[in-house]
């Protein structure tokens, strides 16, 4: 007869053999589908002269403002039916679309333009910016006239500067962002009331620490905002590649030569806790020290506060396991 603990230690083994190969797959298909979405751009970049992180951006910004993307969707960019195909048309072949002026391109080489089709859509994309010129402003200009949006346009050169920089898009990791060698203490403020300047809601996260405590960048981003605000004090906004913004406020001071436009990642420092706001500029010690750090997403159309309490969670046992 077999021993009674045969069976549960052949059960634990099995698990603990799958798991990590689970895990590894999974990491895996992540990588897969970067690596094939970067050789995408790059193809396009070498039949387009257009820089692979412009049209990297593009993408990035179109993954996050729709809703219905598919986790393995390689391509996310649409392209509406009446400038792909031209009014009137629903044909796919190419001398169709130019004849009724739609922008659709084939560029898989098979004499279709597919707006489903990733190759088509980048090489459509590409080649529509490409007709404003091939500088930093002139892709501005392509970016304005196609989506007609100060802020999109803002984001979305951001997001290629970040590409640029650090020549890659898989940009995942993050940051707690009060130091976590120092002492800190937080809970779940979103949502709480607040009455300075009115009745209102507290749009973030209050994060407890001494003054001059080292205030980190959470993600890969730049900075869009820095200065005084009457609530906020001392505070800086940092629009990441995932068209969300964080906002870091009552801050004793800035970390020094931090500015607008200046690219950041993950652990970067940016300035220290403080209690300032709630007056005019220089206002302080109004509230006990600490950072107050909140979290906007950007749909293309809108922008809202939520909650960042889950993800600080998150980041926190990520930069404690480092």
């Amino acid at each position: 007869m077999k021993n009674k603990t045969y069976y549960p230690v052949l059960l634990l083994f099995t698990i603990l053999c799958i798991l990590p190969a689970s895990v590894l797959a999974d990491e895996k298909k992540e990588e897969t589908i970067y690596d094939q979405r970067l050789a995408l751009y790059k193809k396009t970049e070498t039949i387009t002269e257009i820089p692979w992180y412009f049209i990297a951006a593009v993408d990035q910004y179109e993954r996050q403002i729709h809703k219905d993307i598919e986790e393995d969707q390689v391509i996310s960019i649409r392209i509406p039916d009446e400038i792909w195909y031209g009014a009137g048309n629903n044909s796919t072949d190419i001398n169709t679309i130019q004849l009724f002026q739609g922008i659709g391109k084939d560029g898989n080489g098979d004499h279709k333009a597919d707006p489903t089709n990733g190759e088509d859509v980048l090489y459509t994309m590409a080649s529509y910016i490409k007709k404003y010129g091939y500088t930093e402003e002139d892709f501005k200009i392509a970016l304005w006239n196609y989506y007609n949006r100060d802020l999109t346009v803002q984001t979305i050169k951001n997001t290629a500067k970040v590409f640029k920089k650090f020549n890659g898009i898989h940009l995942t990791d993050r940051d707690f962002p009060v130091a976590t060698n120092y002492n800190y203490s937080y809970r779940n403020t979103w949502g709480d009331r607040r009455g300075f300047g009115g009745n209102r809601i507290h749009e973030g996260t209050d994060i407890f620490a001494d003054y001059g405590t080292p205030v980190h960048s959470t993600t890969y981003g730049v900075v869009e905002l820095k200065g005084w605000n009457l609530y906020g004090g001392w505070r800086i906004g940092i629009r990441d590649i995932f068209n969300i913004y964080h906002y870091y406020a009552h801050l004793s001071g800035y970390e020094e030569e931090l500015k607008v436009g200046q690219i950041v990642k993950p652990g970067d420092v940016i300035g220290s806790v403080g209690s300032t706001g709630y007056g005019p500029p220089g206002t302080s010690g109004k509230f006990p020290p600490h950072l107050h750090y909140g979290m906007y997403k950007d749909n293309g159309y809108s922008e809202w506060s939520f909650d960042p309490y889950p993800y600080l969670r998150k980041w926190e046992r990520m930069a404690k396991n480092k």
